[in-house]
């Protein structure tokens, strides 16, 4: 009977082991699945800020395609990245930023309004791993990013006012999918984020490659 429980007993050590190990298969397949769902989509979706600017006079006259100000630093190791944007307007607080980097990314882009604070960073190291493994396209942060060599070494875009050693709080406090007034440009939840090496454009439909 000893001999018999200890078996069972090793079988259930076993068992738990073997769900465990599929959960982390799991969650890593999951992870990486979705980067590679978001660097297909951003390749089809890449294009060259400034070919487009020449080519679409009208549609940035008519406000459906604009620039924001070149005021950001380039981060992360795409430098040319696009995606839908996803909109979030927090301040010197980056609780909400992490919730949503938590949910699947799908190629998407998150726009970050911190209100230009240049006090303390919204986005680390930690934030750009998981924006990775969730499969996010770029980060675009109006505020301060800090642990920049992490997020160098990251394989996602991101663009941030400067870099600032100190962490945000954490309340909980802002408000998401919001419209944002960054860079001189108005930002909707929902449309279009291009960016390259020459700056950043914003535009009401996804545009053709």
């Amino acid at each position: 009977m000893r001999i018999s429980y200890k078996t069972s007993e090793f079988q259930t050590a076993l068992s738990q082991s073997e769900q465990a190990s599929s959960i982390r298969f799991w969650v890593q397949f999951t992870g990486l699945r979705s980067i590679l769902s978001a660097q297909r989509d951003n390749t089809m979706a890449s294009l060259a800020t400034a070919e487009v600017c020449d080519s679409n006079a009208s549609v940035l006259a008519s406000g459906d395609l604009r620039v924001l100000h070149p005021v950001f630093q380039i981060y992360g190791q795409n430098r040319t990245f696009s995606g839908p944007i996803v909109t979030l307007k927090v301040f010197e607080d980056n609780v909400l930023v992490r919730e949503l980097l938590e949910t699947r990314g799908e190629g998407r882009v998150l726009v970050i309004d911190g209100g230009g604070s240049l006090r303390c960073a919204l986005v680390g190291g930690n934030m750009g791993q998981l924006a990775q493994n969730m499969g996010w396209a770029g980060i675009v942060v109006n505020g301060c990013i800090r642990d920049v060599d992490e997020i160098n070494e990251c394989s996602i875009g991101v663009r941030a006012l400067a870099s600032h050693p100190l962490k945000s709080s954490k309340k909980g406090v802002g408000e998401k999918h919001v419209p944002l007034h960054i860079a001189g440009t108005l930002i909707r939840d929902g449309e279009w984020l291009y960016a390259d090496s020459d700056g950043i454009l914003i535009s009401k439909n996804e545009l053709s490659v």
